[in-house]
């Protein structure tokens, strides 16, 4: 095999593959609003139109007046952006502590999240109504020219982004490659800090989630005031709200994920908090405003407990291994003590570390398990949209590719940290995904 063949998975995945999603992704969250709002979530539609007008044409006439947002989009971005921020300060919180960086820094984090969370739907509450400083469905009704300007500040913040890790990194985990464009896209840095805020946290934790459940409330609000509200509409903002909550929950987990551990804060995470997240994630329930489905209470219900089910399973998977590292395994499993593997691994620095590795209870099904109630719970807050669209299942399958690739690039990197220890720990545990299955 020739060197230059060698190098093309390299170059694929350094250089196409960052501009393929540097180009697609940002004018598709405009499709995306268009086809939901203005189309009724068609993209049979949305085709036709482009086959009549041409594809770039159509393109540009949805793009191009929200480009820059508005005057309204650009105020409620500041206000709740500030008012997130400063809920990461003043709101009380013991210090979490992130896993140790390759480089052997340890991130600090303020373990606040429940509090911020209920604050700031609260906050929503109050001001929507019995203050009415807006409308309910503000957020719905700037939902183009919020993608606009989100789009616009998030790619301005990926660049400043950029150059702080070449000049003015706050921690020795940066760094370039030498290519810009994956550089841009991957980041510079892995916990770049501003005047203190940890900026993925913020990105990742406390705008892109914490905007998700007020764009549910929003839409929400809309078809009520458009048809009352549906029982389809209730169930998927509920089970959602559920979700989310459970993710601040658990938000100190979710600070030593791969998200967080490994990918530095570029295009990828930051950009992806800020603008996939409250856009594409939050797509399903978006397209339930104009289709007010009712699905009446017994069918309602069960999807109601499948879903709460699924969310719940999720949270006490995750909890259990934070349980158990939090104790050193010094607690029981599912009544009994749990099956651990002591695995030891060198920092580059040369420090040498020790960890835990879960091989019972829900982490002795399959070694990423959890992934599978959270696809369930999505598929249950969005079956209530039905199946005469594709629209609201994008997400399902977007989420279903990204924990696929997800799952597979953690047992590498495991593979690559723990060695014989992590395929000692394939053994007990071979499944991946689905137990006896995959």
């Amino acid at each position: 095999m020739s060197e230059n063949t060698l190098r093309v998975p390299v170059w694929i995945h350094r250089t196409l593959v960052p501009l393929i999603l540097l180009a697609v992704t940002p004018p598709a969250v405009f499709v995306f609003w268009y086809v939901n709002t203005a189309l009724k979530g068609s993209f049979q539609a949305f085709i036709e139109i482009c086959l009549q007008n041409g594809f770039f044409a159509t393109l540009f006439k949805i793009w191009i007046p929200l480009a820059l947002g508005s005057k309204e989009a650009w105020t409620i971005i500041a206000v709740f952006a500030a008012f997130e921020l400063l809920l990461m300060k003043l709101v009380p919180g013991k210090p979490a502590y992130g896993p140790v960086t390759p480089k052997g820094n340890t991130p600090v984090y303020r373990a606040n999240g429940p509090a911020c969370f209920a604050i700031t739907l609260l906050a929503y509450f109050l001001c929507a109504y019995p203050l009415n400083l807006f409308s309910p469905s503000i957020l719905f009704d700037q939902l183009g020219p919020l993608l606009g300007a989100l789009n616009v500040s998030a790619l301005g913040l990926c660049l400043f982004l950029y150059f702080k890790g070449i000049f003015k990194p706050s921690s020795s985990d940066s760094g370039v490659t030498g290519n810009p464009i994956f550089d841009y896209y991957w980041g510079t840095e892995l916990y770049p800090r501003i005047f203190g805020w940890d900026v993925k946290q913020f990105t990742n934790c406390r705008f892109g989630m914490m905007l998700w459940p007020i764009l549910l409330l929003s839409y929400a609000a809309k078809q009520h005031e458009l048809f009352g509200l549906s029982d389809s509409m209730t169930i998927a903002v509920l089970l959602q709200l559920f979700y989310v909550g459970k993710f601040f929950f658990w938000e100190t987990g979710y600070l030593r994920s791969l998200d967080i551990m490994h990918d530095r804060a570029g295009f990828m995470i930051c950009w992806g908090c800020l603008v996939w997240v409250p856009c594409i994630y939050t797509s399903a329930t978006l397209y339930l405003v104009y289709h007010p489905n009712h699905l009446g209470m017994p069918l309602a219900s069960l999807i109601f407990a499948l879903g709460t089910l699924s969310v719940g399973i999720n949270y006490l998977a995750d909890r259990q291994r934070q349980m158990v590292r939090a104790k050193k395994g010094d607690c029981l499993v599912w009544g009994k003590k749990p099956h651990l593997i002591q695995a030891n691994y060198m920092t580059l620095g040369g420090e040498k570390k020790e960890s835990i590795l879960l091989a019972s209870g829900w982490w002795g099904l399959a070694r990423h398990f959890h992934y599978i109630p959270e696809l369930l719970a999505t598929f249950f807050w969005t079956v209530p949209a039905l199946f005469v669209n594709f629209s609201p299942y994008f997400y399902l399958l977007f989420l279903t590719c990204l924990l696929l690739d997800r799952a597979w690039r953690h047992d590498k990197r495991c593979l690559d940290k723990y060695g014989p220890y992590w395929e000692e720990y394939c053994q007990k545990v071979p499944y991946k995904l689905i137990p006896f299955i995959y």
